[in-house]
Formats: structure tokens, sequence, C-alpha cells
């Protein structure tokens, strides 16, 4: 049992000053069976501590049915066994380059701008939330033999809004619940962040990732006591898809941590190990400087230029930190824990089945309801995936421009079962008029929900409508795909697949229908037709061990190995292979599911 407490200048630890080197590490982005070794890599570059993030989402995916709530409270666990301390920011928003910032789809979708403030409504889902999670955190506290030091207050409140009563509602929920560590919030150094940020006897800490002098000048304006701590030093950064991949110099890094420290504050590396958005949980972003601009989805690796890579391994930055770190050590710093294995021999494999995504949605899709105007993502109960959308263009008719308004995120669209085009948002017009009558359906994506900014929780599929030139279309069938019907691994595995006949010369992505759209279309189901649907691969692992997965040729959907789903892929970059954790794989035959959404590639790569 021990005694944490936040001082007028210095955390203490039963009445000894503590200084708080911590590292940010997700257990939601680590394979369970690796978390041991990446906070064993988090105390051999010299920290004593590791913080947490709780996506609410992920654990309350539908109200009142929750996934593997206790996932948090092992995560514990381990940190204690690991000889750390844990600092826990259950939210209920994280941020965190997450799906919808941690936010449930459910929640966000009815309540839209409510969400993050006093809302009744919105309180009374946190509450229940809270009440399932707390207990884990609450046995888990320094007080009563755990890890546990800190609770942070929400998240960054102060970039997003103002109401301070929602902020002292949670602080007395936290509180009600039987959190006794220390509270404390979280902001940027500037103004109107710290005040919209901070609750009144609650620590407030700053985030950024250099210029720590002037960062803690601005902090100590706004509050002239209490310990001083960077909750977040951005020592790296998070890619989007379509962007050039961003790093950080680790001499650069390492001198603007070495500021932090020289100037007697606690520092949590933000990120000490960034891991990877397994699932399709990647969030996304909104470019310009009120982030209301384009969508900008983040990638699935969240590798974040981290000291220790998405693999666990060391990096430059590593041993950078690790030397900045020493000089704040008691007693030499323990050795680097040994790598987990790799890979034992390459393998590449081609498909031996497939289904079309029309066979696929039919057996593991929602109902299909019919709607006057076209229903959102919220309103289909989808979280990740995709909805298939068809309507009927009336005629006799002339062709005239079909468009979709408030299109997000992407959409493959096909006419009298033809392929025509890709929709995206800002592109959101069909490059052929349409002439009626015509069938039309658009299979359309959520590239992830944005994450920060006015624009958190924002709806997501067809959100304005579709026109044929002015005209608004009506009667709109509608029906959704979840990601998360690929967790039934034995009925994905009892799905139809077909063998794959011969490859011809067609390009087109017949996805709607099975052998009648490839007729159709003059395209053959083969990789070189390039055919969207859910590809099965087949390959013998010899030497299991951590892997990366390529796709060349392929253009963009999702990967699962021996069902576990990796993340999205796409080709358009930066990021060009997934993280395989080597517990997924298994000796011997291995199966890999690949749900392309526009055009298959022709081998699988595990290297």
């Amino acid at each position: 049992m021990h005694e944490f407490t936040v001082g007028d200048n210095d955390f203490a630890l039963d009445g000894r000053p503590l200084r708080l080197l911590s590292g940010a590490l997700h257990y939601f982005r680590v394979h369970e069976q690796q978390w041991e070794h990446r906070l064993s890599m988090l105390r051999a570059m010299g920290l004593n501590c590791v913080e947490t993030y709780v996506p609410w989402n992920l654990h309350e995916p539908r109200p009142g049915e929750f996934h593997d709530p206790g996932a948090l409270g092992r995560f514990l666990d381990a940190a204690r066994e690991a000889g750390l301390w844990a600092i826990v920011r259950p939210g209920p928003y994280i941020c965190a380059e997450w799906e919808n910032g941690g936010l449930p789809h459910w929640l966000t979708g009815p309540l839209g701008p409510r969400v993050r403030t006093r809302d009744a409504a919105f309180l009374a889902a946190v509450e229940r939330w809270f009440a399932q999670l707390l207990p884990q955190v609450v046995e888990r506290q320094v007080d009563r033999g755990g890890p546990v030091l800190m609770v942070q207050v929400e998240n960054e409140y102060g970039s997003y809004g103002s109401d301070a009563r929602y902020l002292e509602h949670l602080r007395a929920l936290l509180v009600e619940l039987g959190v006794g560590v220390p509270l404390f919030t979280s902001d940027g150094p500037e103004d109107h962040m710290l005040t919209g940020g901070s609750v009144p006897g609650v620590l407030a800490t700053a985030n950024f990732g250099s210029g720590a002098r002037e960062g803690f000048a601005t902090l100590r304006r706004h509050r002239p006591g209490g310990p001083l701590m960077c909750m977040e030093f951005w020592c790296g950064w998070f890619d989007h898809w379509g962007a050039r991949h961003v790093v950080r110099d680790p001499e650069d890094a390492a001198n603007a941590l070495r500021e932090i420290l020289e100037c007697g504050a606690s520092v949590n590396l933000y990120m000490a190990h960034g891991g990877t958005n397994f699932g399709g949980w990647a969030g996304a972003n909104r470019s310009g400087e009120l982030h209301d601009g384009t969508l900008e989805p983040d990638v699935t690796s969240y590798d974040y230029d981290a000291p220790i890579d998405e693999f666990g391994r060391p990096t430059p930055k590593f041993h950078a930190f690790r030397e900045v770190l020493a000089a704040y050590a008691d007693g030499e710093l323990p050795p680097l824990p040994p790598q987990p294995p790799a890979l034992g021999e390459p393998v590449t494999a081609t498909a031996d089945g497939w289904v079309p995504l029309a066979g696929v949605l039919d057996a593991l899709g929602g109902p299909e309801t019919e709607h006057a105007v076209p229903p959102t993502f919220e309103e289909l109960d989808v979280d990740r995936g995709l909805v298939r959308y068809a309507l009927r263009v009336p005629g006799p008719r002339r062709p005239y421009p079909l468009s979709v308004r408030g299109l997000r995120d992407r959409a493959v669209v096909q006419v009298d079962g033809r392929p025509a085009g890709v929709l995206t948002e800002e592109d959101g017009v069909l490059a052929e008029p349409v002439a009626g009558p015509a069938e039309v359906t658009l299979w359309v994506e959520s590239l992830g929900r944005v994450n920060y900014g006015p624009r958190t929780g924002e709806p997501k599929g067809i959100t304005g409508g579709i026109r044929h030139e002015r005209q608004f279309l009506h009667g709109v069938r509608a029906r959704g795909l979840r990601l998360d019907a690929f967790d039934a691994a034995e009925r994905v595995r009892a799905l139809p697949f077909e063998a794959l006949p011969a490859a011809d010369a067609g390009t087109g992505a017949a996805a709607d229908t099975g052998a009648d759209a490839r007729t159709d279309s003059g395209a053959g189901a083969g990789a070189d037709a390039r055919t969207a649907g859910l590809y099965r691969v087949r390959l013998t692992v010899r030497g299991a061990g951590d892997a990366s997965l390529r796709l060349p040729g392929w253009t963009r959907g999702f990967v699962w190995v021996n069902g576990f789903c990796l993340g999205r892929y796409w080709e358009l970059g930066p990021q060009e292979e997934l993280f395989v954790p080597g517990p997924v794989l298994t000796e011997g035959e291995c199966e890999v599911w690949v749900l392309e959404l526009e055009g298959a590639g022709e081998v699988v790569e595990l290297r």
C-alpha cells in the first residue's frame, strides 16, 4: 500500500518526491500476449510509469453490450508485474486518433453536438459506462496495492468546449464511483484551452511537442502552484492515407525531452510505443487550422515514429531517450528484453476461393430496409464497415448527372450492374450522366470517424441525399455490413466460397452480384479481373513469429489472419504493409481473408 499525493511543487509517494517518467502505451493497440514485452521495453528506456486511454466504443459496441470489459484490469496488472506505475485516462472522449475519439456511434448519432456536454442523455450513458469500467481502476489504485497513481477528467476538453458544469459532473462522478487517487486534466498550453478544459481543485497539465519553457510558463499563469507535467510530449506523429510518412529527428526529440526534465517537470511520452489500429479502429481528422476541412483518414499503423516501433524494436530515438532518462533513474537501467521471435520463412500465396461482395452481405450483413432518403451508418447501426444503397432512377428520361450530397466517405457505384465510378466527399458527381430507367447501387465505406475537433461524431454514409439532375431520388434500399460480423469465424468459413475461374481481360469491379454480374460486366473473378469480394488465401507458416503482410496490386479493403483483423490496407499509401503479431500466426496452415472493395491483386506476401 502506498500514498500518492500532489504537492505545491512535486508529486510525492509516501512523502518522498517522485518524478513521473511515463510512456503512453495503449493496451488496445498491442496484442495481449505482447504486453509484457512492450512494458519491459518502457522500463528499459528509463520510464517508471505507463499511461493508457480507454476506448469506450471498443468495449460497448452496442448499448449495454460489453466486449472484453476486463481488458484494462489485466493490463494494469501486467504493468504492476513489470514494475511500472500507471496513469489511466478513461475519457469518455479520448481522441487518440481512434474511431470517433472513442465515443460510441450509437450515442453520437442521435445526440450530435450534445455529446461532451451536460446533456442528460449523454451523462446517463457515461454514468452507465463508468459504473462498468471504473471498478477495475478503483481496485488497482496505489492505496490498495495497485499501480494506478492518477486518473484523468475528460481529455483536452479546452480544445473542444467550455461546459464547466460538464467537467465538474465528471469529476464528481469519478469520486462517487471510488476514485481516490489524484485527478488531473490535460490541455494545450494556450489560454482558451486551459480556461476551457481545467477544473478548480484538479491538477492541470499541458500537452506539447517542444518549447517546454514557454508551455510551462503559460501553464503557470493559470496555475501558480502544483507539479509541472507534460502529459503528452509529442515525440512523433501519426500518418494519413495519401500523405507523406511523418518522422521526427531523434536528436531534436531528445533535446525537447531534456528541456522538459530540466524544468523540473514530469513527463509522459506520447507515444512511447504506438502499436496498431487493429480491427479497422483508426480514426480521421479534418484539415485546416479549425479542423473543419477535408477528411484525412488515419492509416492502420500507429507506429507514431515512437521510440519503440510497431514491432516492439528499439529505434535510434529509443537510445537517445534512454541516454537522457538515465540521468534521472534510481540506479542502473534494466537491460532490453529479448525481441519476440520473427517469422522464420517468407511465404507468398494466391487465393483459392472468393465470395462476391453481395454474397458476403447476404450472409453477414444486417437486414435490408427501405427508406424515403438514404439512412446514415448510425441509423443502420454500422460502426466500422460499409453500407450498400440501392435505388431506381425512373424512366424513360434522358441522361442527367447523378450526384451524392453529403457523402462520407467513399462510394463505389454501379449502374445496371456495370461499374460506373468511384465518388468521394470532394467529388460526388458521376463522370457519365445516367439515363432512366436504371438501377443504381452504391457501396459506401466509412474511412474512419473524425476523432478531434468540431466535427467529432459527425455521421457517416450518405447524409444529404442522391440527386438526378436537381431532383432528389427517393425510395432507397439500404443494408449494412459491420466489420465485427467477421468475428464469427465459423460463419465466415461457411460462406459459399467459389473456385477462381481463369482470369480474363476485364477490369470492372462487379461487386454487386455473383456470376451474372461478372458476365454482364465482362469481368471474370480471377485476380486479373480485379473483382471486389472476399478472398480466401491459405498459406503454410514455418517458424511463426512477428511478420509483415503485403498485398501488391490490391486496391483497398481489410485483412484478417486466422480470424484476427489486422485493419485496413490501401494502395494510396504511405503504409505499404500491415503488422502481423506473432501470436496471431500458427505453425502450419494459416488462413487469410481479404475483403477487397475495389479491385483485387494476385498474391498475398507474408515476410
